[in-house]
């Protein structure tokens, strides 16, 4: 069975996941503790992750390279909407699956919903014991996912009658 744990010191916070998850379908655990989330990846009852920005007194940029060694299968979807910059960066590069924002709207909601069906469907790709694979970042979440930005194409334009590159 499917490991799919709400990890968030905001209680309002993981209710409206859980109820929202729990709507969707899906059979879900809480938890204010990151001990609970440590020891629900360690023993791989837990293999989607959605992280609040803190949890007790940790941050999830402290958090997250702890998670990915106990399980480096594990998807982690960061549900933050104040997240400074340069954590993002390092969240980012330690591997989380996706960034969202805290759902507000129902197009929040959805999203949550689809980030979670994604991750699903990657696991499902994953043979064990194995990095899991490049999802198809199509359809529905592509406006949604976070991927990397392209190589800026240098233009040449002209000031005061010379070419010059940027």
């Amino acid at each position: 069975m499917l490991g799919l744990l709400i990890a968030d010191k905001d209680a309002e916070a993981r209710n409206q996941m859980a109820n929202l998850l729990i709507e969707a379908g899906y059979d879900i655990m809480v938890t204010n503790s990151a001990a609970q989330a440590i020891h629900g990846v360690l023993n791989k009852t837990t293999q989607i992750l959605l992280l609040g920005r803190e949890l007790n007194e940790f941050t999830s940029a402290e958090l997250v390279p702890l998670l990915k060694k106990c399980n480096r299968n594990l998807m982690i979807i960061l549900v933050a909407d104040d997240t400074p910059l340069p954590l993002m960066r390092k969240v980012r590069k330690e591997g989380i699956f996706y960034h969202a924002l805290r759902p507000v709207e129902p197009e929040g909601r959805e999203e949550i919903k689809q980030a979670v069906k994604c991750a699903i469907e990657c696991l499902a790709k994953t043979p064990l014991g194995q990095k899991p694979i490049e999802c198809k970042k199509s359809g529905f979440l592509s406006k949604y996912l976070h991927l990397p930005v392209p190589e800026v194409r240098r233009k040449k334009f002209s000031v005061n009658h010379k070419e010059r590159s940027l």
